[in-house]
């Protein structure tokens, strides 16, 4: 038994479940003919929605007693690879416009913007380049450094000894 012992209304609902369990690809026939008895697709489905909801682990569904984390992800990867979410999405959509309506005149879109990494000189200097001038901050171990260990330099600087080795 484990933290979840009864529903509690995060599962997946009975109307929903009966348009989902059709796009869910046939199991795949094991190697040998024979295995252990395949964890229902209900079961692992709402371990997947539990672990895509929460952001928890993977392997954090042992707690939990719904399905053993192998298996869920097993699952998922071979539901993705098949576009079993992708098409409960576009079906979600669809029934969305059909209830609602959705404006497709009117699209957003998010991105970012970064430097280009082939832009050549145009892009200005790396601020990570170790030839770079200006001022330099770096740990120093008291040997003409503050008291709290660190210290300025306005040349460019490699990392030194604090010490002369013996």
């Amino acid at each position: 038994m484990g933290l979840i012992d009864r529903d509690d209304g995060w599962r997946i609902p009975d109307w929903l479940w009966e348009r989902v369990e059709p796009l869910l690809p046939p199991p795949p026939p094991h190697p040998l003919g024979t295995h252990r008895r395949r964890i229902p697709d209900r079961q692992v489905m709402n371990a997947i929605l539990l672990v895509l909801r929460t952001g928890m682990q993977w392997n954090a569904l042992r707690a939990t007693g719904i399905c053993n984390s192998s298996s869920a992800h097993r699952r998922f990867q071979e539901w993705e690879r098949a576009g079993v979410f992708h098409e409960i999405w576009r079906q979600g959509l669809l029934d969305y416009d059909e209830v609602v309506g959705i404006d497709w005149s009117w699209l957003a879109a998010d991105g970012a913007m970064t430097k280009a990494p082939l832009g050549g000189s145009a892009t200005g200097p790396n601020p990570t380049d170790r030839g770079k001038k200006g001022r330099n901050v770096r740990f120093s171990a008291r040997r003409q450094g503050s008291r709290s260990g660190w210290h300025t330099t306005a040349r460019a600087a490699t990392t030194s000894r604090c010490s002369p080795r013996p």
